[in-house]
């Protein structure tokens, strides 16, 4: 199959980015990856499985859900084009913690971690370069865990979102931000209730230190975001 019209979003993505045209030839000849397309809704990993593929996401969402014990679910993730998935699992044995499902009609390409670890001798210079890419992966999802750990440990909702907000504006590099989560989707990402969630919103908004809009938000104050103050839940 030709790939070379991904080739400039594969660039992109922190598995593959620094790769030339000539290399990812070389590279996908040499991995055989698979590619698969999914409908909005489909499952593209179950909790309790485990893989030995890493996902590219080139078109479309996924959406990474972790099951609760009450048949509920809370949203870990969400990657559009770009994203990458399963990067932590497939170099191990582990089982898979959460869900991974199709947002939308979705795209994906499959590398096999074997070939990753294992590309042969005739690619030991690009094979070194991957995994420095791979590895760079998995340390900034490590962090993003201790961020979202330091956010849920927070007492106050206020607080909670005010971080999350900074956050999205570091991500950002620019104080206005869009978010493809939904409110009951941010709700359960931070842990609380979808009302009391808007409430909370609707107060920082009347305080000045942010305007709500369509898809997204507009911070004012980052400082006073994270200051360690706010509504109880």
């Amino acid at each position: 199959m030709d790939y070379t019209p991904y080739y400039p979003l594969l660039q992109k993505t922190d598995l593959l980015r620094g790769f030339t045209d000539e290399e990812l030839d070389v590279l996908l000849q040499a991995f055989a990856p698979r590619l698969r397309r999914y409908g909005k809704g489909e499952m593209l990993l179950m909790a309790g499985f485990s893989t030995r593929e890493v996902g590219l996401i080139l078109q479309g969402g996924i959406t990474a859900e972790k099951p609760l014990p009450d048949g509920t679910s809370v949203v870990i993730a969400r990657q559009g084009p770009g994203g990458i998935f399963a990067d932590v699992l497939a170099g191990g044995q582990n089982q898979s913690p959460v869900n991974v499902l199709a947002a939308e009609a979705t795209t994906v390409l499959y590398l096999p971690a074997a070939a990753v670890l294992q590309p042969g001798t005739a690619l030991p210079s690009l094979q070194v370069r991957l995994l420095q890419n791979w590895l760079s992966t998995v340390t900034r999802k490590y962090f993003a865990l201790d961020d979202r750990l330091e956010l849920l440990c927070c007492k106050s909702l206020r607080q909670r979102i005010g971080l999350w907000l900074v956050g999205q504006c570091r991500a950002a590099g620019a104080d206005s931000f869009t978010t493809p989560l939904t409110r009951a989707e941010l709700a359960a990402y931070l842990n609380c209730d979808r009302s009391a969630l808007c409430r909370e919103l609707s107060r920082m908004q009347q305080d000045g230190l942010i305007t709500l809009r369509r898809g997204g938000f507009t911070v004012h104050n980052r400082r006073k975001l994270t200051e360690k103050s706010g509504s109880p839940e």
